[in-house]
């Protein structure tokens, strides 16, 4: 019988369940602070970047880690049978802009048309 590293033994039932916290932190062991890990990867973004730079981001990534291992892009190019070729040069041409345009306007003209009931 199996059971969760994170759940009490029996043997333990009487002792309450504390969660162990987790620190960010390096290969070596050394933590890690959220800027050092915000500058290594771009595409984790801050408080002022938009919902769709946001996810233009996480769609380049993705089409990236795609077309950077053989296998998927094998897969995909059977599935939608193209020529492996062909699948990778869609899936690049589609990282120029994975969400389309971006939306007109900027935070600030959303902002105020929802403060200012839309006039």
């Amino acid at each position: 019988a199996s059971h969760c590293s994170n759940q009490p033994s029996r043997a333990n039932a009487t002792t309450p369940y504390q969660p162990q916290h987790r620190k960010m932190s390096t290969p070596g062991g050394a933590p890690i602070h959220k800027d050092q890990l915000k500058a290594k990867y771009i595409g984790t973004g801050d408080a002022d970047m938009s919902k769709h730079e946001w996810i233009t981001n996480m769609h380049r990534d993705t089409l990236a880690s795609h077309v950077g291992h053989y296998d998927q892009m094998s897969y995909f190019a059977v599935a939608q049978n193209e020529s492996m070729g062909r699948t990778k040069k869609d899936f690049l041409e589609k990282m120029l802009r994975p969400c389309g345009r971006p939306p007109v306007g900027g935070k600030e003209e959303g902002y105020d048309k929802l403060v200012n009931g839309g006039n």
